[in-house]
C-alpha cells in the first residue's frame, strides 16, 4: 500500500486487513452435567473484555437475554463490572466464597448455565487439548485438581480425556 494513502482511500481487497475475534476454544457437555464442570475453554488471553463476547456468542443466547458471568475475584483481580458485546451487555460479578480461580460461570437465562474450567492461555496445545477433553460430566474432579494433575501428572489428564478412571492422587486405575 502506498504510504501516502490512508487504508480507506485506496486499499484494494488484497491490501485490506480486517481483524475479527476468533471463536473461543471451547468444549461443552452435551447434556446436563453431573460433575463439578460443564466444559472447558482455552482462551487466547486472560482479558475478559476480549474473550467474553466471542464466548457468549458461541452459546447463542437470544437477543435480550440477561447475561451474567461470575469469576473469582482473586483469579481475575482486574475483572470489569460489565463487558460490551455486539447487541448486549454482559454483567460480570464476583463469585462467592470458596470459588475456584480457574472457573468461570456463565448464566444465560433461559439458554442455560455453564461452569467452565478456564485453561490458562499459555498452556501448551497438547496439555490444553487434554484438559478440554477431560472437562466431562462424568469427571468428578474440580478445575483446580485437573490443573494440578495437568502440571504434575500429565498421564492422569490424558486418562481422563480418554474416559479412563483416575484416583484422587492422580494414579490411573
Amino acid at each position: 500500500m502506498d504510504p501516502t494513502r490512508t487504508p480507506a482511500e485506496g486499499a484494494s481487497g488484497a491490501d485490506a486487513h480486517t481483524y475479527r475475534m476468533p471463536l473461543p476454544r471451547l468444549t461443552l457437555t452435551p447434556d446436563v452435567s453431573h460433575g463439578p464442570l460443564d466444559g472447558a475453554r482455552w482462551p487466547r488471553c486472560d482479558t475478559l473484555e476480549l474473550e467474553l463476547p466471542s464466548l457468549v456468542g458461541s452459546l447463542e443466547p437470544e437477543p435480550g437475554v440477561a447475561l451474567r458471568v461470575s469469576v473469582d475475584p482473586a483469579g481475575w483481580p482486574d475483572a470489569p463490572h460489565t463487558v460490551m458485546a455486539p447487541g448486549r451487555v454482559i454483567a460480570v460479578e464476583p463469585a462467592g466464597p470458596g470459588s475456584d480461580a480457574r472457573v468461570i460461570t456463565l448464566d444465560c437465562g433461559t439458554v442455560g448455565r455453564w461452569v467452565l474450567l478456564v485453561v490458562p492461555p499459555e498452556e501448551p496445545a497438547g496439555t490444553a487439548a487434554r484438559l478440554l477433553a477431560a472437562a466431562d460430566p462424568e469427571n468428578p474432579l474440580t478445575a483446580a485438581r485437573m490443573l494440578t494433575l495437568a502440571w504434575g501428572c500429565p498421564q492422569a489428564v490424558q486418562a481422563l480425556g480418554e474416559g479412563r478412571p483416575v484416583g484422587a492422587t492422580g494414579e490411573t486405575e
